[in-house]
């Protein structure tokens, strides 16, 4: 890490994703909670996940959590690989905030209004961000190896 600041700080845009992944948890727990008590789906749905599919609703916050679970895992793996090579930047970080950024630019489209066209905005640059991220990890790998 550079004189510019301690290496645990990209530890922080991690924080900030786990925690919007906890509040992705419980949305998602009140919605199907608030739905089973109004009797929009039945318990037994949850067995299998077969029969009368949710209200879309709780459907599109499923499907956000689920989501919280895919591209950042690799985003979770760089920043720890990023940490234990020392390899901790200013710009390193500037990714990570950026990943988070367009992480929860993309929660909260898909959450409220849903719109497509933005939410898959918001996905690209996430992926952008997790890509450039990788290239500069990628290349402090091969620098030490």
């Amino acid at each position: 890490m550079n004189a510019q600041g301690a290496p645990a700080t990209i530890f922080l845009p991690v924080l900030a994703v786990v925690v919007l992944s906890l509040l992705g948890f419980f949305r998602l727990m009140i919605l199907r909670v608030r739905a089973g008590k109004q009797r929009q789906v039945k318990m037994s749905y949850y067995r299998a996940f077969q029969g009368t599919p949710e209200p879309e609703d709780v459907a599109a916050a499923a499907r956000h959590y689920n989501n919280l679970f895919e591209a950042p895992v690799l985003f979770y793996v760089g920043c720890v690989v990023a940490f234990q090579m020392g390899a901790v930047t200013p710009v390193l970080l500037a990714m990570a905030w950026g990943y988070v950024a367009a992480r929860v630019g993309q929660s909260v489209i898909h959450l409220t209004t849903n719109n497509v066209r933005h939410r898959a905005l918001a996905f690209l640059l996430g992926w952008i961000f997790l890509i450039a991220l990788w290239g500069r990890l990628g290349a402090a790998i091969v620098a030490q190896a």
